[in-house]
């Protein structure tokens, strides 16, 4: 299964956004700022992903980082 990273703690940081001013710009609480922070494969709601990306000024797709299948890459070093 693939799954995706968000990538919003390092986003934030390489802008010099804290958690709590992304709070603020995002107007979404702390709390759910700090979870995304801890947990990156968490799931969150498109809403949320378009509030994130608007605070922090870019595009959405630069909050997510697309990791691959291991159980594909597994099958295939098994064929080898």
């Amino acid at each position: 299964m693939t799954r995706i990273r968000l990538k919003v703690k390092e986003v934030a940081q390489a802008k010099g956004i804290s958690m709590g001013k992304l709070s603020h710009l995002a107007f979404m609480s702390l709390n759910t700022i700090r979870s995304i922070y801890q947990n990156p494969y968490r799931t969150v709601n498109t809403d949320t992903l378009i509030r994130l990306a608007d605070a922090l000024e870019v595009p959405v797709f630069d909050l997510m980082e697309v990791l691959p299948d291991h159980g594909a890459e597994k099958e295939e070093d098994s064929e080898k």
